[in-house]
C-alpha cells in the first residue's frame, strides 16, 4: 500500500513515500531509527506534520513517522521553588502536552496552547509564540545520536536554540528526538508566567507583566489563533496550512532605518560582532507588497490565508508546487519592495524557493 505524506501534513500535500514506517513505542523509535540510519544518510522525520510541504513527486528518502505517545511528571524532582519537571514522548501532540500542564497549573508553557505538531518538534523549532517560546522552559532532551550510535541527553544549552531554529534544524546533529524534558512551575496560586506580548496583554485586559491564571491565558491564546485560522479546526479552510509560512526576519537596525516608519520592529540581541539587530513583521512586510489576505495565483487553488498573511493554505485539491509557486510569488514580492528575503518557516521536501 502506498502511502502519500499528503495523508500526514496539516497542509495536505505530498507526493508517495517509497519507504514509510511507524513508530509507537519509544523502542521501537530507537530500532527504527538505528536501522534506517545505517542504510542511509538521512531520513524524512515526520510526526504531526504541521511543519513539512512536501513536493508532489516520490519522496526517495526512508519516512520514519513517530506516533509515541505518554506523558509523566517527575514528582520526586520537584524543588523548593516550585519547579516541577515533565517529560512527554516526542509524537505526543503539543497542543496535549500544554492541555496536561494547564489542567494541573503547571505554568510555563501557557502561551504556546494551540500550536500544532509534536512535543519532538517542539525543541527542533524553538517554537514561540505570544512571549513564551519553547527554550524558556526546556530542560534537555533524549536523543538518538546517528553518528554516536548512542542514546544521549542533550541539555538546552547544547543545542543551539534560537529564533525558530536549533542545532537539530540546522543539521549539525543527526538523529531523533525520543523525549523531552520540561522544567514547569507549579505554584500554589495557578497563575501563568508574567505576560510578555502586547498583543495578549490587550485581549486578556491587563499590562505587559502581569500574571494571570494559565486556564484563562491559555484559552485567550486560543481565542487569537483561531482568529488567524492558526488552530487545526476541521471546519476552518484557513487552518489547512503549515502556520506561519515565513519567519520574521531579523535584520540591522541601520538597515530597519531605511524602511518606512511605521513598519514594526522589535528589538533583538545584538550579534556577536556587536551589531544591533531589530526584528520585522513578515506578515506587515507581504501586505505592504502588495498581497492581502485572500490572495491566490489565476488557476491555483493555494491562496494566503484570509485570515492572516503569514499562512499559506490548501483551498482544496492545492499541489506542493502550487503552494510553492505562490511562496516564491510572495518573496519577490517583498525583495523587491523591501529588499528583504523572507526565509520560509517549514522544513521542506522536493520542492525548492
Amino acid at each position: 500500500m502506498t502511502v502519500r505524506l499528503a495523508d500526514y501534513t496539516t497542509t495536505r500535500v505530498g507526493g508517495p513515500a517509497r519507504r514509510f514506517e511507524t513508530a509507537t513505542t519509544r523502542d521501537e523509535l530507537v530500532e527504527r531509527a538505528r536501522r534506517l540510519f545505517a542504510e542511509h544518510d538521512e531520513l524524512v522525520i515526520l510526526a504531526g506534520g504541521s511543519n513539512t510541504i512536501a513536493g508532489d513527486d516520490p519522496i526517495d528518502r526512508p519516512v520514519l513517522h513517530i506516533a509515541t505517545r505518554g506523558i509523566e511528571t517527575v514528582d520526586d524532582q520537584r524543588d523548593d521553588a516550585g519547579t516541577v519537571l515533565v517529560v512527554a514522548e516526542a509524537g505526543e501532540p503539543w497542543v496535549e502536552l500544554v492541555d496536561m500542564a494547564v489542567a494541573l497549573g503547571f505554568a510555563g508553557i501557557e502561551a504556546l496552547a494551540g500550536i500544532p505538531g509534536s512535543v519532538g518538534a517542539a525543541p527542533v523549532q524553538n517554537i514561540g509564540a505570544y512571549g513564551q517560546e519553547v527554550a524558556s522552559t526546556l530542560r534537555r532532551i533524549e536523543f538518538y545520536d546517528a553518528d554516536l550510535d548512542e542514546v544521549i541527553w542533550i541539555m538546552r544549552d547544547d543545542l543551539g536554540l534560537g529564533y525558530r531554529t536549533s542545532a537539530l534544524k540546522r543539521g549539525e546533529r543527526r538523529g531523533v528526538v525520543l523525549r523531552v524534558e520540561l522544567e514547569l512551575l507549579d505554584l500554589p496560586d495557578d497563575l501563568g508566567a508574567p505576560i510578555a506580548y502586547a498583543q495578549l496583554a490587550s485581549a486578556l485586559g491587563v499590562d505587559v507583566g502581569e500574571r494571570l491564571p494559565v486556564l484563562r491565558v491559555r484559552d485567550t491564546v486560543l481565542g487569537l489563533r483561531a482568529s488567524k485560522g492558526m488552530v487545526l479546526d476541521a471546519s476552518d479552510p484557513d487552518s489547512v496550512s503549515s502556520g506561519s509560512f515565513f519567519v520574521n526576519p531579523v535584520v540591522s537596525v541601520a538597515f530597519a532605518r531605511e524602511l518606512p516608519r511605521d513598519a514594526p520592529r522589535y528589538a533583538q540581541p545584538a550579534a556577536p560582532d556587536g551589531t544591533e539587530l531589530t526584528k520585522l513583521s513578515a506578515a506587515w512586510l507581504i501586505e505592504q507588497s502588495g498581497i492581502g489576505k485572500g490572495f491566490s495565483l489565476p488557476g491555483s487553488s493555494a491562496a494566503i490565508s484570509s485570515k492572516h498573511t503569514l499562512a499559506i493554505t490548501n483551498r482544496g485539491g492545492a499541489t506542493g508546487e502550487e503552494i510553492a509557486e505562490l511562496a516564491r510569488y510572495v518573496r519577490v514580492r517583498v525583495l523587491g519592495e523591501f529588499g528583504v528575503e523572507l526565509q520560509p518557516e517549514p522544513v521542506l521536501l522536493g520542492i525548492e524557493l
